[in-house]
């Protein structure tokens, strides 16, 4: 007589072993799906992790360029301001002297919201910052030079809001 040994629930160990083959498919179906479910939620968690750091990053990008318009609006007035102290070159007196310290004024505003000028002259010429309006030989200037700039660029926080109007030396 052979003794089965008993098993939580009252079923003997040799009931398991002679367990009908459906339920070791089942078993396997069971795990697969389970495989499956943990992979679908690890790209779920990872898809959500990109979103958020999507967010951030275009939470961040609005706050830097979100003045973007008004500096823009705002280049004339700083041009209006150069032309007339290039007018007033010649002069001295407190007109001049009030228009400088606008112009200074209102740069500081401006760079302190992320506006920085691009002012050339001398410089290599660059396509990306610098727009060339033409080409003149020009005696002791490298070829490819800024010679001269018509008219200032500006960037905002590193993105070009308007290239610098310039002359280069041609080769």
């Amino acid at each position: 007589m052979q003794s089965e040994t008993p098993t939580p629930g009252g079923a003997a160990a040799d009931d398991f072993d002679t367990a009908p083959a459906g339920l070791d498919v089942e078993l396997e179906q069971l795990r697969t799906a389970l495989a499956s479910l943990r992979e679908e939620a690890l790209r779920e968690r990872a898809e959500l992790e990109n979103q958020r750091k999507r967010l951030v990053r275009d939470v961040d990008q609005a706050r830097r360029f979100a003045n973007e318009r008004l500096l823009s609006d705002l280049l004339p007035v700083l041009d209006s301001l150069e032309a007339g102290l290039a007018a007033a070159a010649g002069d001295s007196g407190p007109l001049k002297e009030g228009l400088e310290a606008t112009r200074r004024q209102l740069l500081k505003v401006a760079a302190d919201n992320g506006l920085a000028q691009i002012d050339p002259q001398g410089e290599a010429f660059d396509p990306t910052w610098h727009q060339a309006v033409s080409q003149v030989a020009a005696a002791g200037a490298e070829p490819g030079t800024v010679v001269q700039v018509f008219q200032k660029g500006y960037a905002l926080n590193d993105r070009l809001l308007r290239p610098a109007l310039v002359v280069v030396a041609a080769g």
